[in-house]
Order: structure tokens, then C-alpha cells, then sequence
């Protein structure tokens, strides 16, 4: 595939990023360059630098590799016989950024123009946004925020108008602590309920099992912004690791009509055909 026509730069973190992701801390750069080591995004930059010329599919296999982190799939064999044409993937969100560089390596390693809808700081990873569909996920009032999500809205449907495959964690954020301090997906969101009822495809429900540490979970609770920056260092304690993945059949639209009396019920149903992979 073509990627000459995006913007693709070495670092994905620098002070001017993550003042803007933490505005708190602009003025002080003697601490974020401190946070910038204690949080690995050096590690990350350095990474990213020496792997974003070949972006893409390719740019999440050699990231994976490179941290020689392994996958357990199961029911693998369904990934040689995805639908022909266009489909969506819908997926549990515990790991933030791992998850979605994990999915489009087993998608998109076999239909490379397969993109993920993600939370437009994600974006800063510049090698990942030929796969990427960059939407606000928090709902901002930010009029620039909300047109980049009409226009990530509007891309996935054109996609799959044109015979391509679009992913979705509609938790549309990182998986987050209860009230029990227990780790669960977010609710899943109706925009994305509502779009993947409207595409009309056959949905494969894919599972990631696993989480973050405790003290990325923690900072979750004091500021999502510190939890962000924490994303690099999360990527990195998986090196050497297994992650888990567990694949469902395809739900056809014929099943996806039956349970489409309210976008709710479909909401449940679609997450319901997800978690019941975590017992695989």
C-alpha cells in the first residue's frame, strides 16, 4: 500500500505532546523530561524512530517482534478465512495501545487496508495512523475534536461501502477500575452501536485477556492524562510475554437483526458474544 500521503515523524512523544495531552505541565520541562525516562516514552520514541519506515501492518509485526512478545490464539485458523469483503471486529479494550497494535497485526497482516477506530491520542504513534480512524472518544465540546470525529465517523462508513474491514473497541477507552477495584471494559458506547447496526456486515468478536499493571489501573483514578503518558511503560512490561487472544465466529446479520430490538439490546448482545470468549 501507498503511505507516502501521511504524516509520518520519528518521535511520538515530546515535550510539545505531552504538554498538550497534560497542559499542567506546561512551562515545566526539566519534569517532563524526567517523566519522559521514568515513564519509558524515550524507550518508545527510540523504537518507533527505527521502525516507522514501513508503517502499517508491518510496523506492529516488527514492534511485537522486537519486544519478542508472543500471541496464543485461539481458534487461529479463523483468521485464514476471514469474510470476503467487508466486516467489522469488535474487541474488549484492558491494554490501551497493545490491543489495537495486536489487531492490526492479525487483521491487517491478511487484509492490509484493515483500520481501527481509536482515540485520537493514539494519533501520536504516527506509524500506525495509515491504520488508524482517529475519533474523540471522550465526546468533547472542542468544536476541532468534534469534526474529527464526524470525519472518522464518515471514513468508516465509506469504507465499508467500499468492500473494506473496520475495527472497533467500542468501550472507545482503556478499561478502567470498578467500584469493587475490579478491572472491566467501559460501556460500550451507542455512536458505535448505532454505526456498526448501520454498516450491516457480518461482526467477528475478538477477546484480549489480560490487563495493565496495578499502578497504571491506580493513576486511572488520580488523572487520565498521567495514565495516558503511562501507555509506553505498559507496552514495555509486556516484552517477553504472552498476550492471549481469543477469536469468535462471525455474527451474521440475520443474528445481529434478532437482537436489534434497541440499540442497547444489540450493545449487549455484541459485548455479551465477546466476554463469553474470556472463558476460552
Amino acid at each position: 500500500m501507498d503511505y507516502s500521503s501521511y504524516d509520518i515523524h520519528p518521535v511520538v512523544l515530546g515535550y510539545d505532546e505531552i504538554v498538550a495531552l497534560a497542559p499542567q505541565l506546561k512551562g515545566k520541562r526539566r519534569l517532563v523530561e524526567g517523566l519522559i525516562h521514568f515513564l519509558s516514552i524515550d524507550k518508545c520514541n527510540d523504537m518507533h524512530s527505527r521502525l516507522c519506515d514501513t508503517p502499517g501492518p508491518d510496523f506492529c509485526r516488527r514492534m511485537l517482534d522486537e519486544l519478542d512478545i508472543k500471541l496464543k490464539i485461539d481458534n487461529a485458523e479463523l483468521l485464514d478465512h476471514l469474510p470476503e469483503g467487508p466486516f467489522v471486529t469488535v474487541s474488549n479494550h484492558p491494554f490501551g495501545a497493545l490491543d489495537g497494535v495486536t489487531l492490526i497485526d492479525l487483521i491487517g497482516s491478511r487484509r492490509p487496508e484493515f483500520k481501527v477506530m481509536v482515540n485520537m491520542t493514539l494519533n501520536y504513534i504516527s506509524a500506525l495512523r495509515p491504520s488508524f480512524i482517529a475519533v474523540d472518544s471522550l465526546a468533547s465540546d472542542d468544536p476541532v475534536k468534534k469534526a474529527v470525529s464526524v470525519r472518522g465517523i464518515k471514513e468508516a462508513m465509506s469504507r465499508i461501502r467500499n468492500g473494506h474491514p473496520v475495527g472497533f473497541f467500542p468501550a472507545g477507552a482503556v478499561a478502567k477500575l470498578n467500584g469493587h477495584l475490579r478491572l472491566e471494559d467501559r460501556e460500550w458506547q451507542p455512536t458505535v452501536i448505532r454505526l456498526i447496526k448501520k454498516m450491516n456486515v457480518p461482526v467477528i468478536p475478538i477477546y484480549f485477556h489480560g490487563s495493565n499493571s496495578w499502578w497504571f489501573n491506580f493513576l486511572g483514578i488520580v488523572s487520565w492524562q498521567l495514565r495516558t503518558l503511562r501507555l509506553p511503560a505498559e507496552i514495555f512490561k509486556k516484552a517477553h510475554k504472552t498476550i492471549h487472544i481469543s477469536i469468535g465466529n462471525p455474527i451474521s446479520v440475520e443474528e445481529q437483526n434478532a437482537h436489534s430490538g434497541s440499540l442497547e439490546e444489540l450493545g449487549l448482545f455484541l459485548r455479551e458474544k465477546t466476554f463469553e470468549l474470556r472463558d476460552r
